[in-house]
């Protein structure tokens, strides 16, 4: 029986940690975060792949920092076959990469050689692309650059959002993955090596990327807000305060309004000017510490005052 040491953290990771188990392999140990203080009050939570693994009765090891750690030590005391990462968190150390017999496998969510990096769903989904998918590959020391094993392509809805897509490439990589262990563990894989002049990279949000900026297009303001969504979630400022924007549509702009400009309050809708002349109809928002809602229930309570010719941003 191939031996496992799984490593990953959040829900993305969590089908495919089950998925190794429902098949039989022997899962030496699941590697994952430490807990993290969440929400408003801070309380202090599990990563999802933590709650699986204590449910599926495996060990579980959380370093803050993998490398120079005792769970490295006893990782690599444990002489696992494979070691097998989805969305863990960390870079691995060489003396771990180089430790399995069977080497270091990652699912990862893109298509490689683009969208190296922690953020390849949400970028994907920012840029506009109408195709993202999933990568199976060997682990290296340089972030996402080894060899691929196999790969799925998967399309993305015109209106998807960063969530929706999360789940679907889950169990995309899920499935993949599942079909080529065997071949893994047989010796029997492909192995391609990536064009490395054609690779892309998707860093971790940062709250710069999470700002509107009300001069680009409409399509790319709505492409960013559903990109952010469900979390960190796209903002802008209004009246001096930041205002989470949740769910949006593209319409008709008003020529000669500024980018920014509130042209339309109509049918529950908040139609706010793009830089290309056309408009983002804000459909969802959350104002400054409050609950999401709607934006006619905003504009029937805490929105009331705002008017046609107010700006945002």
């Amino acid at each position: 029986m191939t031996s496992i040491v799984f490593m990953g953290t959040p829900g993305f990771s969590v089908p495919v940690l089950r998925m190794l188990k429902e098949e039989g392999y022997d899962i030496l140990a699941v590697v994952t975060q430490p807990d993290r203080p969440v929400g408003r009050k801070r309380v202090l939570t599990p990563p999802p792949v933590k709650e699986e693994a204590v449910r599926l009765g495996l060990p579980v090891l959380q370093p803050e920092k993998l490398r120079g750690s005792e769970e490295l030590e006893k990782v690599l005391s444990m002489k696992p076959d494979l070691v097998v990462t989805a969305a863990y968190g960390q870079i691995l150390p060489k003396e771990l990469l180089d430790a399995p017999a069977l080497g270091c496998l990652n699912v990862h969510a893109s298509l490689l050689p683009d969208y190296r990096g922690g953020a390849p769903i949400h970028q994907a989904i920012i840029d506009g692309r109408r195709e993202s998918g999933v990568t199976i590959m060997y682990m290296a020391e340089k972030l996402d650059a080894g060899d691929i094993i196999s790969q799925v392509r998967v399309p993305i809805g015109n209106d998807e959002d960063t969530g929706e897509l999360f789940d679907r490439l889950s169990e995309a990589g899920t499935d993949l993955l599942k079909e080529t262990l065997p071949s893994v563990i047989a010796g029997t894989n492909d192995r391609i090596p990536q064009d490395h002049e054609k690779a892309t990279f998707a860093g971790n949000i940062t709250r710069e990327q999470e700002k509107i900026d009300w001069t680009k297009p409409a399509v790319s303001v709505h492409n960013q807000i559903r990109g952010l969504r469900p979390w960190p979630g796209a903002f802008t400022e209004y009246d001096g305060k930041t205002m989470k924007i949740w769910r949006s549509e593209t319409a008709s702009g008003k020529e000669g309004a500024a980018p920014g400009t509130v042209i339309s309050l109509k049918d529950g809708k908040i139609s706010v000017q793009a830089g290309d002349g056309q408009a983002v109809s804000i459909t969802e928002l959350q104002p400054s510490g409050k609950k999401r809602m709607d934006a006619a229930g905003f504009l029937n309570g805490a929105g009331a005052a705002l008017s046609e010719g107010d700006l945002f941003g």
